[in-house]
């Protein structure tokens, strides 16, 4: 999903625009590799001192231990991260920014840090993660849209990166209420383990409610970003489309987050933020072909 989102975001979207790009397609392809490598490191070092919570919350997921040892689960960790950083340090240097390489180091020492110990903060560890998301579609405009900006086209850019900065808000909002949610599937195990998750601390139902709250704030917003930007613009088709395929379901969540009880309940309320997660990020392409068929049809 992580891939599919940044090729959707270059070629359905800033490839179709006037703008010089600062990657060539094999660099981008990289940029996307990188960033994927550091976030299965991140998947893996998380599975790794989640054994004893996953035994517990998804028995059925557990491959430490079982699948492969914790000493080889170790060394795909490093190589996963080792290769994501070093990729990530000749794309700095492609783009003569080498400092931007830091960025790299810094995504892979969060992900490390919020294993090992940031998951167990009440709030912090969801922030985090939903932030990291962010983070990894706005690294698609600091390393192909700011070296690529002059003086001439600097308005344009700032116009593009804008757009990328909306979806990775997005993003981060959508994320963060699912980490709550999953928090609360996964309650149960993570007692055990002594860590302080907001539903340990305050309560399943309370954090459903927190959960609800933070729910209606990308609902309003995305309700007034259609109407400003898609509506008011005659974009028929994505107005339609994100009412449908995001607003919709976003509404869902809000009215049957009421009377979720059970597991069951959350896991299915989890799986719905991951579908308007998709959809959304999915509406860039549907804004480009609108645009194209306006253009035909003018």
């Amino acid at each position: 999903m992580l891939a599919f989102m940044q090729v959707l975001f270059r070629y359905a979207f800033l490839k179709q625009q006037d703008i010089p790009l600062a990657l060539a397609d094999w660099q981008y392809g990289l940029l996307v590799l990188s960033t994927v490598l550091l976030a299965a490191a991140g998947y893996v070092i998380n599975n790794i001192y989640d054994v004893a919570t996953d035994t517990i919350n998804k028995p059925q997921n557990v491959v430490i231990g079982k699948g492969i040892s914790e000493t080889a689960a170790f060394n795909i960790y490093i190589g996963l991260n080792v290769t994501g950083v070093a990729i990530g340090f000749v794309l700095a240097n492609i783009i003569l920014r080498p400092t931007f390489a830091s960025l790299f180091i810094l995504i892979a020492s969060l992900l490390y840090f919020y294993a090992t110990t940031l998951k167990s903060i009440m709030i912090l560890g969801n922030f985090l993660v939903a932030a990291l998301l962010a983070i990894s579609v706005l690294i698609i405009g600091v390393f192909d849209l700011f070296p690529a900006t002059t003086l001439e086209n600097k308005a344009q850019m700032a116009s593009f990166f804008s757009i990328l900065t909306d979806y990775a808000l997005f993003a981060f909002m959508i994320n963060f209420v699912r980490e709550i949610v999953k928090d609360i599937e996964d309650m149960d195990g993570d007692y055990n383990q002594g860590m302080n998750t907001l539903p340990i601390a305050i309560g399943k139902n309370r954090a459903a409610k927190i959960a609800l709250g933070f729910a209606i704030i990308p609902f309003i917003l995305c309700l007034l970003y259609i109407k400003k930007y898609f509506f008011d613009n005659n974009l028929l088709i994505v107005t339609f489309y994100t009412f449908v395929f995001v607003l919709a379901p976003l509404l869902y969540f809000i009215v049957k987050i009421f009377s979720a009880k059970t597991k069951k309940d959350f896991h299915h309320l989890s799986t719905v933020l991951k579908l308007i997660l998709f959809f959304g990020i999915l509406s860039i392409l549907i804004i480009s072909l609108n645009h194209q068929y306006l253009q035909n049809h003018a």
